[in-house]
């Protein structure tokens, strides 16, 4: 079985991706600020508390506490969102979106690329909010910024690590049902971890930089 990085892993879709991957028998690591009751109660999890994904020297020491181990796999989820609009634009938000979203995530993956195994699989848990085509609604300007930058930070890395057959996906969990969107949703967290897991399942080099849907239909940039 592999061995699967998740971040964002205590609450929401990163913890049922957590559930749903140890359940299989992946062994998981799950990464997180805070850990909770629901994270601490699955087996075959390595839970890694306290590790702040915007903060240089928290993922070194995660990295330097997994040297010499391999990792078959990234689920990069953690994220956050504010809605903010153009009447009251907060810079400070979008700001901290775009450090969440955006830079984390390509912070971590190239960290680790030095523990994955070849053939590996990296997925960015991204949004269609961060679609340029399908921009038909406008606002949430932090949050859209910061999906699109994911966007082209997962298609370059793609490029940059197709030689060591490594694939990339850019997913889309849908519109969820989390602490994030209030509660608000098409999906709960359970069908849109297990759509996730199932685009993860197969990247390869055929699909590697491609925008998905966790149904499976490709997203437009």
């Amino acid at each position: 079985m592999a061995r699967i990085l998740v971040t964002g892993s205590n609450r929401g879709i990163g913890l049922e991706l957590c559930r749903l991957l140890s359940g299989r028998g992946d062994t998981v690591v799950a990464v997180c600020r805070t850990t909770s009751k629901e994270l601490d109660a699955l087996a075959g999890v390595d839970i890694e508390a306290g590790v702040d994904v915007t903060n240089e020297a928290a993922v070194a020491a995660l990295c330097d506490r997994h040297a010499g181990s391999v990792l078959d796999g990234l689920i990069l989820n953690a994220g956050i969102l504010r809605r903010d609009l153009l009447g009251g634009l907060d810079f400070e938000q979008i700001r901290s979106q775009m450090e969440v979203n955006a830079f984390a995530p390509l912070r971590l993956a190239s960290s680790l690329l030095g523990h994955l195994s070849d053939g590996a699989r990296v997925a960015f848990i991204t949004s269609r909010l961060g679609s340029l085509a399908d921009n038909t609604a406008g606002g949430m300007y932090g949050y859209r910024m910061s999906k699109a930058a994911l966007n082209m930070a997962g298609r370059s890395l793609a490029i940059d690590v197709r030689h060591r057959d490594i694939s990339v996906g850019l997913l889309h969990p849908g519109y969820v049902r989390t602490e994030m969107t209030g509660g608000g949703g098409d999906v709960d967290t359970a069908e849109a971890a297990a759509g996730l897991i199932a685009r993860y399942d197969a990247l390869g080099g055929s699909n590697t930089g491609q925008f998905w849907h966790a149904t499976g239909a490709e997203l437009p940039w």
